[in-house]
């Protein structure tokens, strides 16, 4: 059967003509629009029909569409268009999880059912796209990203420590992080483009975690009710705008090897940049700026992104926190990566 409203929609990755591991849930932040053709060729003409005679609805900002098509072979010169792209399905894999029927759905901008309908039924179903609301208003009331914001984390004097230990330095570009085959690796991807580098002083490390624990964790602790018990990474980033710093909309556990992450951290080091704040599309349009010395908490699982830098750079303290649980999950990958084969050059 199909999905049914208020359920969330399965989460998965597929080639499109322009990617071949297109994230579904990157789509969040807008209405989404499914046609599954489940091989169905009759099917697979309405449906088509239907979404050239409505394009203008779907500009990937308010809305997009995707057509997840069971017979690769129909894909045959289709490009990916902006608001339309076309999930290519071989295995039946993705449609079997959305019901196995052709049918239309349409999801809110969390990625949450909202309507499904036969193939048949599209005129209604575009009726209805066209008077839905801006997707910051789906809910019917005011949203605010379920985030914590934690100010004078960080005194004056170790956020510019830090920056001089990134400026020493300069920072080396760091990728994203991908699944291939049963190990996750870093790529390079125009997703991203930022310089990090890692805090390995023993008196900058003993001086950031001392802070952490007393005064960050506690409040995590109180308002989100976990108790971290590991930290990754004591990353200094720097998002400058003279290369185009930015990190697209992403989340930071969808990979074998970022699984066990449960809470990101991002503790603004200075403020003397345009741009750069933080954004939860899933959520509105806002976005997010801690104080100098502040920290914004969130889970890894939200959809987020650090807006483009228009002016200056942006330096940040950018950990990601764990408990007991999260450390076994990640020495269990650990191990399992140990028993496979070299990782290729």
């Amino acid at each position: 059967m199909p999905l049914l409203p208020g359920q969330a929609a399965p989460w998965f990755t597929a080639p499109t003509p322009s990617n071949p591991q297109f994230a579904f849930d990157t789509a969040a932040g807008r209405y989404v629009l499914l046609f599954f053709d489940a091989g169905d060729a009759a099917a697979r003409v309405i449906g088509l029909k239907a979404l050239a005679a409505h394009q203008g609805l779907f500009d990937d900002i308010r809305a997009c569409a995707f057509v997840v098509l069971r017979d690769p072979g129909s894909a045959q010169g289709l490009k990916d268009m902006r608001g339309l792209r076309w999930m290519l399905d071989g295995s039946g894999r993705i449609t079997a999880g959305y019901g196995g029927e052709a049918h239309w759905l349409l999801l809110d901008p969390t990625l949450r059912v909202l309507a499904s309908a036969p193939v048949q039924a599209a005129d209604a179903m575009f009726a209805r796209i066209a008077a839905l609301p801006v997707p910051a208003e789906h809910a019917g009331t005011p949203l605010h990203a379920p985030i914590l914001i934690a100010p004078r984390i960080f005194e004056p004097e170790l956020c510019e420590a830090l920056i001089a230990l990134h400026q020493a330095d300069g920072g080396r570009r760091t990728g994203v992080m991908r699944d291939d085959g049963d190990r996750t690796v870093a790529v390079m991807d125009a997703l991203k483009s930022r310089r990090d580098i890692l805090v390995e002083a023993p008196d900058l490390q003993a001086a950031i975690r001392a802070r952490l624990d007393r005064r960050l964790f506690p409040l995590i602790h109180q308002a989100l009710g976990f108790s971290v018990t590991h930290t990754e990474r004591l990353l200094v980033s720097c998002y400058d705008a003279a290369e185009g710093g930015v990190f697209h909309a992403h989340r930071d556990m969808t990979t074998q090897g970022t699984a066990h992450r449960r809470f990101a951290c991002s503790i603004n080091l200075n403020d003397d940049f345009e741009g750069g704040d933080l954004r939860f599309a899933e959520y509105g349009p806002a976005t997010y700026r801690p104080s100098v010395g502040g920290a914004v908490v969130f889970s890894c699982a939200l959809m987020h992104e650090a807006t483009k830098i228009t002016a200056g750079r942006r330096y940040a303290f950018l950990p990601f926190f764990h408990d007991e649980a999260g450390a076994a999950a990640l020495a269990a990958y650990t191990a399992r990566v140990a028993q496979l084969e070299p990782a290729r050059p």
